[in-house]
């Protein structure tokens, strides 16, 4: 038996399919993963994510500290609210985790990371916190529940407490507001529009039996998934890990390597740098029939041969896509090996979906 979220008993008690993830007891789906996911898409569905660990860094050395750990720049942090994506990297520029990390004031960031990371991140953060004097606490104390869609925000705002109602709707895009114990961020993992929102575990069944009476419709882990592969989001464990680097996982764009600014990991991603990775993440389309998914190994002929990293059934395309670390020259079209059968594939670059729209060419 895994941990349990504070709303386990509701997932339980609307027959949702539950399964491990990452430690935890979580629901897989309601009933049609399918109808889960057009629902994100086309209206307004909530995902439980208290398995996700929050961390408060608190001290008059959180943003040097920060400065040192994360790989993009939280110089650029500068209103509250703000929000920032980022690697936290070792030294040698493999990936320890990914993570959203939001500027409250100057002594006080606030870091979202992932569940099945959230010990080895913790022990990390401490390590290199203690020596500053930063103070570094884990909110289990916190749930949080993410209402995504384009009518996320309309149905999700007048169930917020009064004091943050006008606050959460004001927010721009990757901006949080903090109203006492509650924290709104307008932030996603799904390519649409909507709130993360972090309250006190006892206040999250009430928000979720209120959001469910509000048209918004519960949503488990494979509608999740689904959801960021269209959107071209990376998966920690899947498309990144320790043993790959943000340039080689189409994360260039969160590292900020120029500066005299000196984090953990940027030398030996400046040496990657100089030389040309020698691998890159990539989008897939498959051609033929068939479901792409990971590990399969993809042939791009004179280029070498990858693999596949993530791949599903779009339920919006209505055709196979997936993510792929393929050799960087790798152009065109390639094979994917299917159950013993090559099916051609073309390289695109994500994301596939994005607001509803469809962003690449079928």
């Amino acid at each position: 038996m895994g941990r349990r979220t504070p709303l386990y008993e509701l997932h339980v008690a609307a027959a949702a399919r539950m399964v491990d993830f990452g430690g935890w007891d979580m629901p897989v789906d309601y009933g049609s993963q399918i109808e889960e996911h057009h629902a994100v898409r086309r209206d307004a569905g909530m995902f439980d994510v208290s398995h996700m660990c929050t961390i408060d860094l608190r001290g008059a050395g959180v943003r040097p500290l920060l400065l040192r750990l994360l790989a993009n720049d939280v110089t650029r942090l500068t209103t509250p609210g703000k929000a920032l994506y980022s690697c936290m990297l070792r030294q040698d520029g493999g990936v320890i985790d990914d993570l959203i990390a939001y500027y409250l004031d100057e002594r006080w960031f606030r870091l979202v990371v992932n569940a099945g990371t959230a010990d080895k991140d913790l022990a990390w953060i401490k390590e290199h916190a203690k020596p500053v004097g930063v103070a570094v606490v884990p909110r289990r104390d916190l749930a949080m529940i993410a209402v995504q869609g384009p009518q996320a925000r309309t149905k999700a705002t007048g169930l917020l407490p009064a004091a943050c109602r006008a606050p959460a709707a004001a927010l721009g895009a990757f901006f949080a507001v903090s109203c006492d114990e509650w924290f709104v961020a307008r932030t996603g993992y799904t390519g649409e529009d909507g709130f993360e929102i972090t309250l006190p575990s006892e206040s999250s069944p009430e928000l979720w039996t209120s959001l469910q009476s509000a048209g918004v419709k519960p949503c488990g882990l494979g509608a999740r998934d689904t959801l960021r592969l269209e959107a071209g989001m990376n998966l920690y464990g899947n498309d990144m890990d320790e043993t790959v680097t943000p340039l080689e996982s189409g994360l260039t764009w969160t590292v900020v390597l120029d500066g005299k600014r000196d984090f953990i990991g940027k030398e030996a991603l400046e040496k990657q740098r100089a030389a040309g990775p020698a691998r890159k993440l990539a989008g897939l389309l498959l051609l033929g029939r068939g479901v792409l998914r990971s590990h399969q190994a993809v042939f791009a002929g004179g280029a070498g041969e990858g693999e596949v990293t993530s791949g599903t059934f779009s339920p919006t395309l209505e055709r196979s896509i997936g993510l792929a670390r393929l050799p960087a020259a790798a152009e065109g079209e390639v094979e994917v090996d299917i159950r013993g059968k090559r099916i051609l594939a073309r390289i695109v670059k994500p994301p596939f979906v994005r607001n509803g729209g469809v962003q690449i060419e079928l």
